[in-house]
């Protein structure tokens, strides 16, 4: 059974400790101190640490960061220094690309892995085709309540509308779905993000064109249970992502 360490404890991480089927959690950490031992308590055997240094340094094969972007600039290379492979759920951290290029470089080096699940978007998988065939235009356009931008509007307004690295010095807590597209498709993504008071649930569009075709798909997320800002498809791919780590058969791109 694969050993994890959980760094971040709030709903993502209690998704994963309640529907951990497969999934030995074996150590959390979050540097809200109550939230690890709730979330240890739930899972009965998880040890609950104090602090980032000991925590790393227990024994565990892959780190689910479920906390931040923050939390990966700050810890990704330790991570990885201390011999455990990554998953990393907060991937708006890689739209600082000297940021990333380090990780990369530190992981090839060490021989250890980083992966992204597909968070709140369907079709990532196959955008990995203009890694090696050209794609003509990439466009994410995002849909959202006002009240989860903070915002109050009457009508359908478009808040952005330019490149996604232009996107998050805007809107730095709506970046990880760009940055996902834009590192699976290996170029710029155009991104429109709109507010919209008529919608009951956020959406994200992504319109290709390329040299394979042409391909438009739109996701419309539910809000996970206990936490209406956070996507229930996000927290489900992490589950598929861990699941499937083991298995002989691999799907997908």
């Amino acid at each position: 059974m694969i050993r994890i360490g959980l760094l971040g404890c709030g709903n993502i991480g209690g998704i994963i400790a309640r529907k951990h089927e497969g999934i030995e959690v074996v150590a959390v950490f979050d540097h809200r101190r109550e939230r690890a031992e709730a979330l240890a308590g739930i899972l009965g055997a998880a040890r609950c640490h104090g602090d980032f240094q000991s925590f790393i340094q227990d024994d565990f094969d892959i780190l689910v960061e479920a906390a931040s972007i923050g939390a990966v600039q700050q810890h990704g290379e330790d991570i990885l220094r201390h011999g455990k492979d990554l998953i990393v759920m907060s991937v708006g951290a890689f739209a600082d690309a000297p940021f990333r290029q380090l990780l990369e470089q530190t992981a090839t080096t060490l021989r250890r892995t980083i992966r992204i699940p597909s968070g709140a978007l369907f079709g990532l998988d196959n955008l990995k085709i203009g890694q090696v065939s050209r794609l003509d235009r990439v466009l994410l356009r995002t849909t959202k309540q006002p009240a989860s931008l903070g915002l109050v509007v009457t009508e359908r307004t478009l808040l952005f509308q330019g490149d996604a690295s232009e996107c998050i010095t805007h809107y730095p807590r709506n970046v990880n779905v760009a940055v996902a597209l834009s590192l699976a498709a290996d170029r710029e993504v155009e991104v429109e993000l709109w507010a919209d008071p008529a919608v009951a649930r956020n959406s994200h569009e992504v319109i290709v064109n390329g040299e394979f075709g042409e391909a438009q798909l739109t996701t419309f997320n539910l809000p996970c249970p206990d936490n209406p800002a956070t996507s229930y498809l996000a927290a489900l791919s992490i589950l598929a992502l861990l699941k499937n780590l083991g298995r002989a058969l691999r799907i997908g791109t």
